[in-house]
Parts: C-alpha cells; sequence; structure tokens
C-alpha cells in the first residue's frame, strides 16, 4: 500500500479543555503508525482500563490490515495480484481481501470508474507504489498509452463466494484510495461493539467521529490546501466521517511541473483541475472513495458522481482558489479568513 502522508485534516478538539481532575481522567489519547500514517484514537468518558484495552485491539487489527492490504509487499493482496496476472484460472482468496474487493466494486460502478481501484499497474508505472515519493521527470508516454489500452477495470473482475477470477491479467489491485476508510469504519464498528460511544479515529487527518465531548461537538479543522493553515472548521455530534483527497499529500515538481498521486484512469495522468475535495459522510469507505471520484471527476462531472454515489455534503476547492459546496455543506461548515466571493454553492445537488 502507498505510503500515506499526513492528509488534510487536523484535529481540532476545540471542545477538549481539561476543566477539572475527573474531566482529564475521562479523555484518552493514544496514537499508532500503520499503513503509513499516524493513527490517533481518541475516547472520551470511558475508564482508562477500557479505553488501553480497546486500544491494543484497534493496534492488533490495524497492523493485520497492514500486513493483508499492501499491494506491494508479501501478504494476501500481493498474492492475489500475483494469482491475477500469472494465469485466468479462478483462485481462492482470503475474506479480508473479499470484503475490499465487493464494497469498492459497488463504489467504483457508482463513481464511473473515476474511483478505480484495479489501477495498480498504472500507480506503479508513476511510481507511487513506493513509500518514497518518486522524483525524476513524469512517466514516458508510450507507457501510459500501453497501460490506457488495457481498460483496467474492477468490472474485469468475477468474484463467487471465495473465488476469484479474471480475463484481463493486467490488473494490479491497489486499495489506497478506499483502504483507509475501510479500516476507519472497522475500528470504530469495534468501538460500538464494546460500549463506546464517544471517539475518534484520525488517521492521517481523515476520520470517522461518534458521539461527543461532554456534551460538545468535535470540531474538526480543513487544512487550506496551499499552506499549513485552517480553511475552515466542522462541528460534528452524531457519526459521521471526514475525508479529504489533496494534490498536495503525495507528489512531487519536474519542469514546474507538479505531479501528485490523484491518477485520473482515463488520461492516465494525475487529475489536474482541483486541489482538494473534502466529503463528509457516515461511512468512511464511501467517504474516500468518493473524495478521489470527484477530485478525478472534474469540475464537469463531479455533481453526477456525487449524486451516484449518494453524497451530498462535499467541498471542492479548484485550481483558482475557488469553494465549491454542495448546499448541505455550505450550511454546517464555517469558513476561516476566506474570501466569500470566491464560494459558489451547487444547484445541482439538494
Amino acid at each position: 500500500m502507498a505510503k500515506y502522508l499526513v492528509l488534510l485534516l487536523v484535529l481540532l478538539l476545540s471542545s477538549c479543555s481539561k476543566n477539572s481532575d475527573d474531566a482529564q481522567a475521562l479523555l484518552f489519547e493514544e496514537q499508532m503508525f500503520v499503513l503509513g500514517t499516524i493513527v490517533n484514537i481518541t475516547i472520551y468518558g470511558e475508564s482508562d482500563d477500557k479505553s488501553q484495552k480497546v486500544f491494543h485491539d484497534l493496534l492488533t487489527d490495524f497492523k493485520y490490515m497492514q500486513a493483508a492490504w499492501n499491494p506491494w509487499k508479501k501478504g494476501s493482496l500481493s498474492r492475489v495480484n500475483k494469482l491475477l496476472e500469472a494465469s485466468e484460472q479462478p483462485f481462492v482468496i482470503g475474506p479480508a481481501v473479499k470484503r475490499l474487493i465487493e464494497q469498492s466494486s459497488v463504489l467504483s460502478r457508482k463513481s464511473e470508474g473515476m474511483f478505480n481501484p484495479a489501477i495498480g499497474g498504472l500507480i506503479k508505472i508513476w511510481g507511487f507504489h513506493q513509500d518514497e515519493v518518486p522524483q525524476g521527470p513524469p512517466p514516458p508516454k508510450a507507457l501510459i498509452s500501453t497501460w490506457l489500452a488495457q481498460k483496467d477495470s474492477m468490472e474485469d473482475l468475477e468474484l463467487n463466494g471465495l473465488i476469484l477470477k479474471t480475463s484481463n491479467r493486467n490488473i494490479k489491485l491497489d486499495f489506497g484510495a478506499f483502504a483507509k476508510g475501510y479500516g476507519v469504519d472497522r475500528a470504530i464498528e469495534h468501538l460500538k461493539s464494546q460500549g463506546v460511544d464517544n471517539a475518534i479515529v484520525n488517521a492521517g487527518g481523515d476520520l470517522r467521529a461518534i458521539g461527543n465531548k461532554d456534551g460538545k461537538p468535535w470540531v474538526i479543522g480543513i487544512r487550506h490546501p496551499r499552506g499549513d493553515s485552517v480553511i475552515a472548521s466542522l462541528k460534528i455530534s452524531g457519526d459521521e466521517s471526514v475525508f479529504t483527497s489533496g494534490d498536495y499529500e503525495r507528489y512531487y515538481e519536474y519542469d514546474g511541473e507538479r505531479y501528485h498521486h490523484i491518477l485520473d484512469p482515463r488520461t492516465g495522468y494525475p487529475a489536474n483541475e482541483f486541489t482538494s475535495v473534502t466529503v463528509v459522510h457516515q461511512s468512511a469507505a464511501v467517504a474516500d472513495a468518493a473524495a478521489t471520484a470527484l477530485f478525478v471527476a472534474g469540475p464537469q462531472a463531479w455533481e453526477r458522481i456525487a449524486n451516484k454515489m449518494g453524497v451530498d455534503q462535499v467541498m471542492l476547492i479548484d485550481k483558482s482558489g475557488k469553494l465549491i459546496m454542495t448546499p448541505k455543506m455550505e450550511r454546517r461548515i464555517e469558513l476561516i479568513a476566506t474570501d466569500h466571493s470566491m464560494v459558489v454553492v451547487s444547484d445541482k445537488i439538494k
């Protein structure tokens, strides 16, 4: 799995001031480094012993996900990729990979392939499969043209139970635009199963939050795509995920051009019309996939794709600095030091 750098969101726990020793004892915060990023676990209202136990459960789960879902290092997913390449014969896959394929295939179809986990070969061509960000010139056009001619798609996979096969032996699966959200969902579901009502699982700035802190909402800051400042904030009480795709996450520059890791399966090159896309949704997996899909879709298609994927809380920032929002997002987001004349509200998503 491509290494994640620290992503768009910074968590602003403005409601986390510790007013008393009791309040301080109720707030548990710990972190782990998994899936190529720092995952912060925040739990409120539980005993320290319970929080510690749940945290270690999550650490075990995330380490398993990291080992199983890396497409380029030895594990369940890399085994699947090798077998897909080796033969068109069906083979048995593990339940962990099966669930990733099932859910991501549905989301890929809804996105018209703009979220496409079958582009592992293209990711490797660009060098974004490595932990280190690539350097130097972009790949030769001939390599990209060859990959485009293969038309790698999740539609090429046939899955029956645990039996997988394909007639396209060029497919390489890479769930880098989905696995983190899927993992965050699993972590939150485990917290709920253990009776935890108020918590945040923050994976490199992308997160899902449940409940609140002492009756006050969690406050989430959204980073400006061209700096370390915060451009907006959101208040969350209940159960919501906030995920962002941005061209500043993993990129390099060559001859004055920025080349980033969000690749457009239609062109073979980095999508280049937005600088960031933020999606709010109950499901972290949906928010993760949708943020990538809308970034790729660009100004002409993002509204259609958002409607098909069932997301109605979106903020997009284009290369001119214009903020484009859905009505639901515009009604709840708080902009910080932003020129409101640069805000456009979509009339195609209610």
